[in-house]
């Protein structure tokens, strides 16, 4: 199709042999040149037809050629640049005029050179990446169907540099366009954009209609507008569009014309139209542009600096540029300097502006075309923890309907000041945005309503988080006092629950926080005692620790001693089981016994001995760990209530697994079918679905003791049954380490096939519950590959408080 292409391969096969002659890797030409890996790597392969002059430049000097041998890359680069005009409107192309016949476009020379107002601006000599964009409107310019004219739209938050790549697509592909090329600015972020009329006039004008010809009505002028275009080869690049509306009486019907639409809104309502959503740049496209526009010299000198000032803009193209424009004014200043003063967080808008180019003044633009809900639901949306915000958690900040504030986060993420999440109902900010919708929240916003906002939204989502938690607690009752503070939209079931307090943990972590630096006492404790059935679900959250440590905090604030007690055990609890700390678990535990034997609280004293044991052996001392365990079981097996039996299962479990540990398999054994029996008695008032997880923690373990007996065939069944029970119940951090023991039973049993499929799983599933057993599942499968087939069985590590 173009002849550009072989010339293009020649200068990547010629630039391949120049860069392996002189024993460079891409990356190390590509660091010389101030050019991106991919970037040539799209020249070496041809992708990239005919580089820029400035960048065959600064590949010859990084390549050390001289100076024929730089003109003669310079001639091979060339000759894959695109052909001039004349060239290209020469050749037959069949379809152009507007009846679908075959006949030539009979350009006149004339009005190919004709002079006229709307030329296209000035395009960009260090424009840089956007490689695959641009190949996408190549591809549509040489395939160009008339009956189907493209029209594409390039759309993306402020910043991305929409207009200055569609001048440069213009530019690039003005040579398939002989009959011209216009530009006209719609204004759409003007208080009043030009009206469709208006921009038709100008066209029309520019395509050389004379003025008394020019039609008065709107729809005349759309008319001549497409029969003017309809045997002309005419690139459009209509920049800055409001609405669909505007844009629609712009667009050609048939013909060989290529439309450019740039927006900061979507335009989703415009048909039939090629979509180009401009992405923020990579990090190496960030520093190539640093580098083209300061010199890639500089930007040698000071890599890391240059990569920081690359993270610190956020790799937004206008704030890039605006900082190294700067740097190019002050050919002096270190880029350190500059990178420091961007990492002063409350002043990185202020440093981002250079002469007439504000980052801030061009987020403004987008801020002012709002109305005045969805600015507030844009400020207000800035106040949310984590890195992105629902829509419930917006509308209350907001202090909005949800409806309507749904509808405001789409018409935000229309205009590319919210990202919205590609696959739940959640957005969230580009860094530089949420600082600039931070700043007026503190301009507009009183601080009264700052608090107000954030208690209203606190206060709703702790007893939201307490509810969905609460549905994991096997004595939860529904419809009690103080439930969910919204029940129509309220999580359904477990598995919502915990979609839900996992998306927005950030946000009612730091309520929490709030709640108790404000002296909201009682809320921390609610929250927390219901947390506390869910967090056997996800041990591997190291939050917990925060969570039942602000609680023990509000129960002494409260001077209630009974609370402290309990949640310094589930502190305890989660200081060794979560975070691993033995040392200040065992304190903990401690402190929580000496509290629970003041009182006369056997259950709690119970625990804490329990928990005491846990960490004791963590810190390598079984022996005391066992004799804990002794103690714990003792004081346990006095109590009648359900709540002690439960308490003892957990207690019996862990120490036949200590008793294993030491040695002591047989013992184990009989302490895990007692376990067993309970359970299989049953604990009145207590439900079939909690009793038969207490079961599976006691087969897991008589499991295990089958194998430290060397009993392998039949210890596979109880780990089987374990294993799928703790599946079922969707409880990962109990079922993975269950899978591990299985998969060890299937190696010492030669089923490898089975045994390997079942340890891989096993292993990929630790590492992502970050499970100190994922080292041990790495081990098991070296095993496996090992011609001598050395012999080893598995300790069960896991932990449990409740069973």
């Amino acid at each position: 199709m173009d002849t550009g292409t072989p010339a293009g391969g020649a200068f990547g096969a010629h630039l391949h042999a120049l860069r392996t002659g002189a024993g460079l890797s891409q990356t190390d030409l590509a660091q010389s040149a101030g050019v991106s890996v991919r970037g040539l790597s799209d020249m070496e392969r041809g992708r990239s037809r005919g580089p820029q002059r400035r960048t065959v430049q600064a590949l010859a000097t990084a390549l050390r050629l001289d100076a024929a041998a730089a003109q003669e890359l310079e001639r091979l680069a060339s000759l894959g640049r695109p052909r001039p005009a004349s060239a290209k409107a020469a050749r037959p192309a069949a379809g152009l005029t507007g009846t679908g016949d075959t006949t030539t476009s009979q350009t006149s020379p004339a009005r190919a050179a004709a002079h006229h107002t709307l030329a296209l601006p000035r395009d960009l000599s260090d424009f840089t990446a956007r490689g695959p964009a641009l190949d996408r409107l190549r591809a549509l310019a040489e395939d160009l169907d008339a009956a189907r004219p493209p029209i594409a739209v390039v759309c993306g938050q402020p910043g991305l540099g929409k207009t200055a790549f569609a001048v440069h697509a213009a530019h690039t592909l003005a040579p398939y366009f002989p009959d011209g090329q216009f530009a006209l600015d719609l204004r759409g972020m003007d208080t009043e954009p030009v009206q469709p009329r208006d921009a038709l006039a100008r066209l029309l004008r520019a395509l050389g209609t004379p003025e008394d010809a020019v039609p008065a009505s709107t729809e005349d002028r759309a008319g001549l507008l497409r029969s003017v275009l309809r045997d002309r080869r005419v690139l459009l690049l209509l920049d800055n569009a409001a609405t669909e509306d505007q844009v629609r009486p712009l667009l050609p019907g048939h013909g060989p014309t290529f439309t450019l639409v740039t927006s900061r809104h979507a335009l989703a309502g415009l048909e039939a139209v090629h979509r180009v959503e401009l992405a923020l740049l990579r990090r190496e496209e960030a520093v190539e542009l640093l580098s083209r526009v300061i010199g890639p010299e500089r930007v040698q000198r000071e890599a890391q600096a240059a990569r920081d000032l690359a993270d610190l803009c956020g790799h937004l193209p206008l704030a890039v540029r605006i900082a190294a424009q700067r740097l190019a004014a002050r050919p002096d200043e270190h880029l350190a300097k500059l990178a420091g003063q961007l990492a002063a967080h409350e002043d990185r808008l202020d440093a981002l502006r250079t002469g007439s180019l504000q980052v801030r003044a061009a987020f403004a633009l987008s801020y002012r075309q709002l109305d005045e809900a969805t600015r507030t639901v844009f400020r207000r949306a800035a106040l949310a923890d984590g890195p992105d915000v629902s829509p419930e958690t917006a509308a209350l900040l907001a202090g909005l309907p949800l409806r309507r504030t749904a509808r405001c986060a789409q018409d935000l993420t229309d205009a590319g000041l919210l990202q919205p999440h590609p696959t739940s109902d959640r957005y969230r900010f580009h860094d530089l945005l949420r600082l600039f919708a931070t700043e007026q929240t503190t301009e507009e916003d009183t601080p009264a309503d700052i608090t107000a906002a954030r208690t209203r939204t606190d206060a709703w989502m702790l007893r939201r988080a307490a509810a969905a938690a609460q549905l994991f607690n096997p004595d939860h009752q529904p419809d009690t006092s103080g439930g969910d503070p919204d029940p129509a939209t309220a999580p359904a079931g477990q598995e919502q629950a915990h979609a839900w307090l996992e998306a927005e943990r950030t946000q009612w972590l730091a309520a929490l926080h709030r709640a108790q630096a404000a002296g909201r006492h009682q809320q921390v404790l609610d929250a927390a005692e219901a947390m506390h059935w869910f967090s056997d679900r996800v041990m591997h959250w190291e939050l917990w620790a925060d969570v039942f440590g602000r609680a023990v905090d509000s129960a002494r604030a409260l001077g209630s001693r009974r609370d402290e007690t309990v949640h310094l055990n589930y502190l305890a609890w989660a200081r060794t089981t979560c975070r691993y700390d033995h040392t200040t678990a065992l304190g903990t535990a401690q402190a929580a016994l000496a509290l629970a034997r003041e009182s006369g609280d056997r259950l709690q004293a119970g625990w804490a001995l329990n928990y005491a044991a846990r960490a004791l052996n963590g810190l390598g001392q079984t022996d005391q760990a066992i004799a804990h365990l002794h103690q714990a079981a003792d004081c346990l097996s006095h109590q009648s209530d359900a709540q002690s039996r439960l308490a003892e299962l957990s207690t019996l479990n862990l120490l036949g697994q200590h008793l294993r540990q030491v040695g002591r398999p047989d013992e184990a054994l009989a302490i895990h079918r007692r376990s067993e029996a309970l359970c299989r008695a049953g604990i009145p008032g207590k439900p079939h679905e909690l009793i038969s997880l207490y079961r599976a923690s006691a087969q897991r373990h008589i499991g295990n003791d089958l194998a430290a007996l060397h009993r392998w065939q039949e210890a596979e069944a109880p780990l089987r049954h374990a294993a799928a029970s703790f599946e079922t119940a969707r409880m990962p951090a109990w079922s993975e380490p269950v899978r591990l023991d299985l998969g060890i039973v299937l190696r010492r049993l030669h089923r490898t096939g089975e045994a390997r499929a079942i340890l891989t799983a096993a292993h990929e599933a630790l590492v992502r519950l970050n499970h100190p057993r994922q080292l041990e599942a790495a081990t098991q499968l070296r095993l496996l590959d090992e011609a001598d087939g050395v012999d080893g069985h598995g300790s069960t590590t896991g932990h449990t408080r409740s069973q």
